[in-house]
């Protein structure tokens, strides 16, 4: 490399909040499937065990070796619904467990894939898994889960979309930190490295290295040098900036896979805020010429952000994947977060924006008194989006016990704090009671 550019990257690293935002490891646990929960739960602990005992010792190494962060290491695995399926257990909090512990013992952040894909209805292990997400994201810590309820080739689940209202209810009362580790899902992908979405698809490789790299205030800081000209020349200079973060990131994953011993499966470049100064999606935004997001051209501002960042992303390297674009959680951005407290952003112009970026309604907290019906009829909105533009959608809304719109809670660490959102007050109880399946789309149909 030009001495030039190992001075750019060491600034992005140091004074732009530049970093590795994780290298998952995707394993299968297919060939831990078993009649007896006690031996399938050995074999998934043994297989884990065995596959990612290296996998945070190559990380620190990668950082000491490179000065780049690597801010998570993560395991992703089959979803459990499947694996749970041949046992004759009606809750699977071994599973989880089982999971939990493994997770702890290696030193990872979180593991992903406490999931089920019911997109066109129920199959064995589903309601049972989602039946049991309550209790397990309580009496777990680090146990990540997911719930797909829509595709564009299959249509909306509304019978699952109904539960998953419920779900979410439930688990709230539990504890207001518990939905921070589930979302739900349209059009989920099998090798999104980002938690708390993240399982290991069935078409994937027995194990595989997937990196997820984040640097909205590289963007915003390179947006600043080219303050006035036209937006042709914004585009660019996202372009040429996502490729450089997606080098940094396939180097990363390169290495990783090397060490381990495992195949290299795809950068991620997905612009993932922190609560640090600096490191704000909003903010991007806003130095495209927004006074505030949320206003008038946001979704504008933020379509032209993602596709651009998918371009140089793409040219930087051959195996992109996950869900790589711009992600815009509230609670993890204080611009984000700030737009909220000024009145200028409301969950209406989230739900607009989450047509063009890259997830969905995302750590979004509301008053604890919403009705599940209504967190449903959210879920709804949001993979109706995502099944009619054949993109992934997200919901992970945080129902808050005894808070009201305007007050705040703090989650701490990369989850920040979030300010309450008011929710629409009119029902739509009759419409979720309804259930069945919501049709895929015409286009959908490309055979």
């Amino acid at each position: 490399m030009e001495t030039e550019k190992i001075i750019e990257t060491i600034h992005m690293i140091s004074d732009e909040n530049l970093d590795v935002r994780t290298i998952t490891m995707g394993i299968s646990l297919l060939d831990c499937i078993d009649s007896d929960s006690t031996r399938a739960c050995d074999r998934i602990y043994n297989k884990i065990m065995t596959k990612a005992k290296n996998l945070v010792k190559v990380g620190e190494q990668i950082e000491a070796e490179y000065g780049i962060p690597i801010i998570n290491k993560r395991i992703s695995v089959t979803p459990i619904s499947i694996i749970a399926a041949a046992s004759a257990d009606q809750n699977y909090l071994k599973y989880a467990q089982t999971l939990d512990r493994a997770a702890k013992e290696l030193g990872v952040n979180f593991i992903g894939g406490f999931s089920a894909l019911v997109q066109k209805g129920y199959q064995t292990g589903d309601l049972k898994l989602i039946r049991s997400l309550p209790q397990v994201l309580d009496e777990t810590d680090l146990v990540c889960a997911s719930v797909n309820v829509g595709s564009t080739r299959s249509g909306i689940n509304m019978d699952a979309v109904a539960e998953m209202g419920k779900i979410i209810k439930d688990a709230s009362e539990r504890s207001f930190m518990t939905n921070t580790k589930m979302v739900v899902f349209c059009n989920a992908v099998e090798d999104n490295p980002f938690m708390a979405g993240a399982f290991h698809g069935v078409g994937e490789r027995d194990t595989v290295i997937n990196v997820g790299v984040s640097g909205p205030g590289v963007v915003k800081h390179a947006l600043e040098n080219v303050r006035g000209e036209s937006m042709d020349v914004v585009a660019e200079t996202i372009k040429q900036t996502a490729f450089k973060v997606t080098r940094m990131g396939q180097l990363v994953g390169t290495i990783a896979a090397e060490r381990l011993g495992v195949p290299f499966g795809i950068v991620d470049l997905s612009l993932a805020p922190t609560p640090a100064v600096g490191d704000s999606v909003a903010q991007i935004l806003e130095e495209i010429g927004l006074e505030s997001v949320g206003t008038h051209g946001t979704t504008a501002a933020l379509a032209l952000l993602n596709d651009a960042v998918k371009k140089g992303g793409i040219m930087a390297c051959s195996h992109v994947g996950g869900l790589s674009g711009a992600f815009i959680p509230v609670s993890e951005d204080a611009g984000m977060i700030a737009a909220v407290n000024a009145g200028t952003l409301n969950i209406e112009k989230l739900e607009a924006m989450t047509a063009v970026c890259s997830v969905g309604l995302d750590m979004i907290a509301i008053p604890g008194d919403t009705p599940a019906d209504t967190i449903s009829a959210m879920i709804a909105d949001e993979a109706a989006i995502g099944m009619i533009n054949n993109k992934t959608t997200a919901v992970r809304i945080l129902p808050i016990q005894n808070k009201k719109v305007g007050e705040t809670v703090e989650f701490g660490g990369l989850l920040g704090y979030a300010p309450i959102m008011g929710v629409n007050k009119a029902s739509s109880t009759r419409m979720i009671a309804r259930g069945g399946l919501i049709p895929a789309p015409i286009h959908s149909f490309k055979n």
